[in-house]
């Protein structure tokens, strides 16, 4: 079958020495990082202070870039660095007053949500954690008779990262709608291989990053925010790029800018947004519906080998309910994942959901093949 996709493999050198089934947790680096990071170097090199006349504009650049992936209109998006900076940074915009002070989400959310709203008791927020069902899909009727009156903010994964689950982003945007509540959908584990529609979800806010299916490397993280919340919020967690006009430097109290930059905070990590920029551009030319469409063609023949294999899959069958991982486990399954690692077939290990096995725009269908027949190699293996 021809492989329309497979022509931009030679964008990814780690292709060339490895079986590269990761992208859900390290996107291979694609050729051109190279040039960008270079392009950052020699502005520093040769313009000094000056290069912050380019360095800038690169912010809102790269946050149209990421944009255009998840449908966010113009002037929504701003770049931070990680998205437990990002949870902090919105969770710090509320007070947390009684009776509106409630923060609802599920066990399996990614640990870093759970870190940052705990802490937000100190400021008064009630925290409650629906438990973790099956393990592999959300407990949604839990999760919906959670949210009432007194929710303040619903923090949702899109994607679960342990068993590549796709949460019922709809159901709970509308019974927060119902209620008064606000969404904040984290699309990491979506963003570049499920499609994510930010108007369509009608979320309040929604992050993600780069160093995942986007392939940009850490440190280009995203904030969306919707446009008519922008101007009714002021985080606690600020700085001088938040500023109405940073270069003013007055003081002492904060005046925030009255676009999107209020989310800002501090000095933008400027070098990782020249890196990113390859990754989302090459994502955002085939476009995410393509390499959905791949994705589940070969996920699904992942699961269909790892049955007749006898492992446990972890991961919902039905195409709408899967993301672009398969997790699957078996006795030992974390030796194995070591040395799979070891050898040049790149995978992870999770508790409670095994390998994490992920092929994606640039994956041939012959190196799925060779990936698990490696894992039954090492399986049984002495």
């Amino acid at each position: 079958m021809t492989d329309e996709l497979l022509r931009w493999r030679d964008e990814f050198p780690a292709l060339d020495r490895s079986v590269y089934m990761v992208s859900h947790s390290l996107g291979a680096m694609p050729r051109r990082a190279y040039d960008h990071l270079k392009e950052y170097a020699d502005l520093w090199v040769n313009k000094g202070i000056n290069a912050w006349e380019d360095w800038l504009p690169e912010v809102d650049r790269a946050a149209e870039r990421v944009g255009k992936i998840i449908n966010a209109p113009k002037g929504s998006m701003v770049m931070a660095t990680n998205v437990s900076q990002i949870q902090a940074l919105v969770a710090s915009c509320f007070d947390y007053t009684a009776p509106r002070n409630k923060v609802v989400f599920t066990a399996l959310n990614f640990p870093t949500v759970s870190y940052v709203w705990h802490e937000e008791r100190r400021r008064g927020a009630e925290v409650v954690v629906v438990g973790a069902g099956d393990g592999v899909h959300a407990p949604m009727e839990e999760l919906l008779a959670a949210i009432d009156e007194r929710t303040l903010l619903v923090p949702i994964s899109h994607v679960l990262f342990r068993s590549s689950a796709i949460k019922d982003v709809a159901a709970v945007v509308a019974r927060c709608k119902a209620v008064g509540a606000m969404v904040m959908l984290d699309c990491y584990q979506s963003t570049g291989t499920v499609p994510v529609d930010v108007q369509a979800l009608d979320v309040d806010f929604a992050c993600g990053g780069s160093v995942k299916w986007l392939c940009g490397g850490p440190g280009a993280a995203y904030l969306y925010v919707r446009k008519d919340r922008i101007g009714q919020l002021r985080p606690r967690t600020t700085g001088w790029f938040g500023h109405e006009k940073p270069f003013a430097f007055t003081m002492p109290e904060q005046k925030f800018a009255p676009n999107i930059w209020r989310f800002m905070a501090g000095t933008p990590a400027v070098a990782a947004l020249y890196q990113a920029r390859a990754g989302a551009e090459i994502v955002g030319q085939i476009g995410v519906d393509a390499i959905r469409r791949k994705s589940l063609r070969q996920t699904a023949t992942i699961i269909e080998r790892c049955d007749a294999a006898g492992w446990t899959v972890n991961t919902p069958r039905a195409d709408a309910e899967r993301g672009g991982s398969v997790c699957f486990d078996f006795a030992s399954s974390d030796r194995v994942a070591k040395a799979l690692n070891a050898t040049g077939f790149l995978c992870d290990w999770r508790p409670n959901s095994g390998i994490r096995m992920s092929p994606h725009f640039y994956t041939t269908d012959e190196e799925v093949g060779r990936f698990l027949a490696e894992v039954e190699r090492l399986r049984t293996s002495a």
